[in-house]
């Protein structure tokens, strides 16, 4: 018989071994910002909120006019041309004013208004405009986009008194999301306070509270705010006015968040690691900074984005009633006053612009927080 060779057949000769990265080290932050981007309408949301701060931050350098000048009221549209007089196609672009022309009008015997086609206004990036204050401290005069020779240039015409409405539009943007971004902190700070410790010490205390948050929901809140914001006299200064008006829209919507948050909470204190930290003596204030609210915070945030586009659009309704904010401050609200009137609107359609910028602004929130909502608990 022959002897049977001990040694293991030799092993099949292989390439180097790639270690694969594991994903088992990867932050809270990082797996949900993983997860919000497979949502393309969250990603859509993200850049249009991002676009509407950057408008709001850089109104002045964005707008092509001087959101207080004045020009020809109820002018249209002047939509920027890539075609001469003579239907040749140029690559400057460029806008007509409107203009008298010699025709009659065989109706009204009245000049028959067309584009000036022999004066054309050319249209340029980083020209010279209006001078302005960036963020109030620096002196420039340099716009985005706008006419090179510094002649008014209407892209959504103007408003019953001549002034442009884009610029308006754009400048308006500055306080509506200013006074919808400290409603819903103020919010967001009080109700999660509120709700956290209502939640987590129970008893008496959480019963009383419940009873106060329940007596806020109760109260109608438009007819309520209607009522409070004509207390403040019509003399009084626009910053006491717009202070009131986000004091009273802070104090009636705190409650639904300090409703919500106060569940999480309820079911967080009854956890396995929130009861060892009470059994091994932490202290109820290290317990609810440490182990309640960061595990209540996506919730919240998902909460603020969520509750944005609703101050914006409850500030849009008031500023309509002219009850939210007063010249000469700017706000979509405050532009849409010019809509009151149905003939109005049938005649000069442009003046329905700042709804675009809230529909814009609706959807940029409302779509961010429903792809949070899907990163943050994708089950």
């Amino acid at each position: 018989m022959l002897a049977r060779d001990p040694s293991p057949p030799p092993l099949p000769a292989e390439g180097p071994v790639v270690a694969k990265p594991a994903r088992g080290n990867e932050s809270y932050i990082a797996l949900v910002w993983r997860r919000l981007k497979r949502s393309w309408t969250g990603m859509a949301g993200l850049w249009l909120v991002v676009l509407l701060l950057v408008m709001a931050v850089f109104a002045e350098f964005l707008a092509p006019m001087d959101p207080k000048a004045t020009d020809v009221g109820f002018a249209p549209p002047q939509l920027p041309s890539f075609h001469d007089k003579d239907g040749n196609f140029v690559a400057r672009p460029r806008v007509y004013a409107l203009a008298d022309s010699a025709d009659l009008d065989p109706v009204t015997f009245q000049p028959v208004v067309g584009p000036d086609y022999d004066h054309p206004r050319l249209l340029g990036f980083f020209v010279e405009g209006a001078p302005y204050k960036l963020f109030g401290l620096i002196p420039a005069d340099r716009h985005f986009f706008a006419s090179t020779d510094g002649q008014p240039v209407h892209f959504l015409g103007t408003d019953k008194f001549g002034r442009d409405v884009l610029s308006r539009a754009i400048h308006g943007s500055r306080v509506s999301l200013m006074i919808a971004l400290t409603v819903v902190f103020i919010i967001t700070v009080i109700g999660t306070t509120v709700g956290m410790v209502s939640g987590y010490f129970g008893g008496r205390f959480d019963v009383w509270m419940q009873r106060f948050v329940e007596l806020v929901l109760a109260f109608p809140q438009l007819p309520l705010y209607l009522a409070l914001t004509t207390l403040i006299p019509v003399t009084a200064p626009t910053n006491v006015f717009l202070a009131f008006v986000i004091i009273v829209m802070s104090a009636l919507g705190w409650a639904q968040m300090s409703r919500e948050v106060r569940g999480k909470t309820l079911a967080l204190a009854r956890i396995e690691y929130v009861r060892a930290a009470m059994a091994v003596g932490a202290t109820d204030r290290r317990i609810i900074l440490q182990h309640i609210l960061p595990n209540v915070m996506s919730h919240v945030i998902v909460a603020v984005t969520l509750a944005i586009p609703t101050v914006v659009l409850l500030e849009s309704f008031l500023g309509f009633l002219g009850f939210a904010v007063k010249p000469p401050l700017i706000s979509w609200g405050l532009m849409l006053q010019d809509t009151a009137t149905y003939s109005v609107i049938g005649t000069y359609p442009w003046i329905l612009s700042p709804v675009g910028f809230v529909l814009a602004t609706v959807f940029a929130f409302n779509a961010l927080g429903d792809g949070l909502r899907d990163a943050v608990d994708p089950y």
